[in-house]
């Protein structure tokens, strides 16, 4: 199962359970496995901030860098006292960087991720603490931060150390977002769930869409924004995600990732590992 793709330069890194590290110098045609990953533990999510400097977290608090385009990881943090994975990892540099995860944790680093500390979040509304699972970490191009979180909530920071609540009127989860060129903010979860914002995160409305799955991953490329989905769906907007239509694969097969290649196209992932498209290719 792969959860989390990105690109380190014209190459795709893809990673996933049991820590494996998926690497694609041919635009996702076929993909080999890194040389080196020093843990064995689920990785759900990596990022790069440039053509060979990246991140990637998971379970146990695993922090992995890699400073080859994925080549070879080395290991920041491990947190075995407590069951508390990281779901998503955000850099603005080589040096600054957050990640969230499982009951409110947020961490921060200023050295490129050597040392993480904590960071305090105000009590969920109506709660007493913080408790809501963080579940997607994305920024727009002025640097604000967005996190996709638990009960329809959205958190807001605009220097990563003071955050506040979004509530968008929905009750489920949001899984994952994305800022899209034009600096629409879409967010995406449960029953296929997405929903929009165009004043930076203030308002927020429901998107069209007719499917339920819940939904993975975005991605923008051609013009068009593409959401994946449990069960085999697939969505695209044309109009910056205000309405999605989409189709289903006959397997069924669910989509965990998705992104866009060095020549604009989509490489797909599932819990299966790789997606061959069309779907009468076995994926593998």
């Amino acid at each position: 199962m792969i959860l989390s793709s990105a690109r380190a330069g014209k190459r795709i890194v893809a990673v996933g359970n049991h820590g494996i590290v998926l690497l694609s110098d041919t635009d996702g045609a076929d993909f080999r496995q890194a040389k080196s990953v020093p843990v064995r533990s689920t990785l759900t999510a990596v990022i790069f901030v440039d053509d060979k400097t990246g991140w990637a977290v998971g379970q146990w608090g695993v922090v992995l860098r890699t400073d080859d385009a994925g080549e070879s990881w080395t290991l920041q943090r491990y947190d075995t006292s407590v069951d508390q994975p990281l779901f998503s990892v955000w850099f603005r540099d080589r040096e600054r960087g957050l990640a969230v995860g499982l009951w409110s944790l947020m961490i921060a680093t200023v050295d490129g991720g050597k040392t993480w500390t904590p960071i305090s979040l105000p009590p969920s509304p109506g709660r007493k603490k913080a408790d809501r699972n963080l579940l997607k970490i994305f920024a727009n191009r002025m640097g604000t931060l967005f996190v996709a979180a638990e009960q329809g909530m959205i958190l807001k920071s605009y220097d990563g150390e003071n955050w506040a609540y979004i509530d968008t009127g929905y009750k489920g989860s949001f899984w994952t977002g994305i800022v899209l060129n034009n600096g629409t903010l879409l967010v995406g979860g449960l029953r296929g769930t997405i929903y929009r914002s165009t004043d930076d995160g203030r308002s927020w409305r429901k998107a069209k869409s007719e499917f339920k799955s819940s939904i993975t991953d975005f991605a923008e490329a051609g013009g068009k924004v593409y959401a994946a989905g449990l069960d085999g769906v697939f969505l695209e907007s044309s109009d910056h995600g205000a309405t999605f239509t989409g189709s289903q694969r006959e397997d069924r097969l669910p989509f965990t990732a998705i992104t866009v290649n060095s020549v604009g196209k989509l490489v797909k992932f599932s819990k299966q590992g790789v997606v061959k498209d069309p779907p009468n290719e076995p994926s593998k």
